[in-house]
């Protein structure tokens, strides 16, 4: 995906980002009927430790959840074939 605006980044972004993470919402949502049972979301990442780091923050638990809240979203490590 291209970036818009490349002349605002702090630092140009690496060549190659193979590692990902995919996030899709899970199967009940009712989100889903807004976006579709397609949607997906992927963020790219040129080391696996930043992925891994990045990965273990998302997927925690939201600070502002209430007692019983469960995360609507699923997210999956895509790496390089």
């Amino acid at each position: 995906m291209p970036i818009c605006q490349e002349h605002n980044l702090r630092q140009p972004l690496p060549e190659e980002r193979p590692y990902g993470i995919r996030v899709r919402l899970r199967r009940g949502d009712p989100f889903r009927s807004l976006v579709g049972d397609a949607w997906t979301r992927e963020h790219w990442f040129p080391t696996r430790a930043e992925r891994d780091s990045r990965l273990a923050e998302m997927s925690g638990r939201y600070v502002y959840f209430r007692p019983g809240d469960q995360p609507a979203l699923e997210f999956e490590s895509v790496d390089p074939a």
